[in-house]
């Protein structure tokens, strides 16, 4: 095998490697990301239910419903990143820690009201 045959080959597997990586690298940023979305939902949902029980009263139908579809979708999208990186990585999924899915809840910013999240 020639040098300039052997040096394409290693500069192909280089370049395989370098794309697993970055593709890698994007599916943990949307991980993170979409972390901290379900973070921000739980915490508008809690929100809006001790707000509610602070005035004796029980949080309307379609507030809780919007909220709680939106938490359920941001944790559907989790599941989703979190089978894609264990199969990019020929792993299983399993319990996610804090370095890949975001902020863990006691360090996540307060959300003081119940806007839609964007």
């Amino acid at each position: 095998m020639s040098i300039w045959s052997r040096l394409s080959t290693e500069l192909r597997t280089a370049g395989r490697a370098a794309q697993g990586a970055i593709d890698e690298g994007k599916v943990r940023l949307e991980l993170f990301r979409v972390g901290q979305q379900c973070d921000k939902a739980a915490q508008a949902l809690g929100y809006a239910v001790h707000r509610a029980r602070r005035e004796g009263r029980d949080l309307e139908a379609p507030l809780m419903e919007r909220l709680d579809g939106e938490l359920t979708a941001r944790e559907a999208e989790l599941k989703r990143l979190e089978a894609e990186l264990a199969a990019s990585l020929g792993g299983t999924p399993g319990t996610p820690d804090a370095a890949t899915t975001g902020t863990p809840p006691e360090s996540s910013p307060h959300r003081p009201n119940d806007q839609p999240l964007q």
